[in-house]
C-alpha cells in the first residue's frame, strides 16, 4: 500500500475531529426546526369569539361539551367531520375523474368545498360571530336576511344544514331578549299560552307526590300498559263526585 501523502493525512485528522466535536456538544434543534418533529394530535383552538355586550352567557365552542344545550336531534357527521365545526350546509368532498382530451384516460380526484373564515353580524346578539363557512351557506344567509334569519329556519332540511356547530349557535341566539321577545308574539298569534305556563304545567307534572321516584314509576307503568295493550281506567263514578243512579250504566235490551 503506498503511503498517504500529508495533505490528505491532514484532511481526514481535520474531518475526524470536527465530527468528534459536533456530537460531544450535542447540539438540539428547537422543535419548529426539527424535520423529524412528531405532528400533534391536541385539538385547535377554534373561533376566539368576544363576550357579547351586556350578557353573562358567552358563545358556545364549536368543539366543547355543553350539557346546558340541547343535543342535536341528527347527531354528528360521521363523514367529513370537519364540517361538524362550522357551516358548512350539506356541502361535503366529491370524487370523480379527470379524463384525459386526447386517450380518455381517467385520473381519480376530489373536489373539496369552498370554506371561508368569515366574521358575520348577529342582530340578536350585536357582535360578529366567527365561523368556517362555505360560499353556498353565505349566499344563502344574504338571501333570508342575516345570520339570525338563517340559524332560525324551521324547515327540517335547514335543520340537517346547520350541523352541530350552527345548533349551538342557535340555542344562544334563542337565549337573547329580542328572540324571546319574537318568539312570544309568534305563540300569541298563534294562540297559544305563553312559554312561562307551558314550563309551570310541566314543572307541575315533575312534583307527583313522592318526588321523582313516583313520577318514574308512573311513567314506567304507563309504558307498560302501552305494550300490553291494556284498557285505561281514567276514573269511576264515585271519585268524580257527579254520578247520578243509572247515569251511563248498561241497561239490557227489551224485548
Amino acid at each position: 500500500m503506498p503511503p498517504i501523502p500529508p495533505a490528505q493525512t491532514c484532511l481526514r485528522a481535520a474531518t475526524r475531529s470536527t465530527t468528534t466535536s459536533l456530537q460531544s456538544r450535542q447540539i438540539q434543534l428547537p422543535a419548529s426546526l426539527n424535520p423529524t418533529r412528531a405532528f400533534s394530535t391536541a385539538a385547535p383552538s377554534f373561533y376566539k369569539q368576544t363576550s357579547v355586550p351586556g350578557s353573562d352567557l358567552r358563545i358556545p365552542t364549536a368543539s366543547g361539551a355543553h350539557p346546558e344545550i340541547p343535543p342535536y336531534p341528527y347527531g354528528p357527521r360521521q363523514t367529513y367531520h370537519q364540517s361538524n365545526t362550522g357551516l358548512y350546509g350539506s356541502a361535503s368532498i366529491r370524487f370523480g375523474n379527470n379524463v384525459s382530451e386526447k386517450n380518455e384516460i381517467k385520473t381519480r380526484r376530489n373536489w373539496r368545498p369552498n370554506v371561508q373564515q368569515k366574521r358575520i353580524w348577529s342582530k340578536s346578539l350585536g357582535m360578529f360571530v366567527r365561523t368556517r363557512v362555505t360560499t353556498r351557506v353565505l349566499r344563502t344567509i344574504d338571501k333570508v336576511g342575516g345570520l339570525d334569519e338563517y340559524l332560525l329556519g324551521r324547515k327540517p332540511q335547514r335543520v340537517k344544514d346547520l350541523g352541530p356547530w350552527g345548533w349551538k349557535l342557535r340555542w344562544r341566539i334563542m337565549q337573547t331578549p329580542v328572540v324571546r321577545a319574537r318568539l312570544a308574539a309568534e305563540r300569541e298569534a298563534l294562540g297559544l299560552p305563553p312559554k312561562e305556563e307551558a314550563e309551570i304545567a310541566l314543572e307541575s307534572l315533575q312534583t307527583l307526590p313522592g318526588g321523582v321516584a313516583a313520577r318514574e314509576a308512573l311513567l314506567a307503568e304507563t309504558d307498560q300498559m302501552l305494550a300490553k295493550e291494556t284498557e285505561f281506567e281514567l276514573g269511576t263514578e264515585e271519585a268524580s263526585g257527579t254520578a247520578q243512579p243509572g247515569f251511563m250504566s248498561e241497561k239490557k235490551p227489551q224485548q
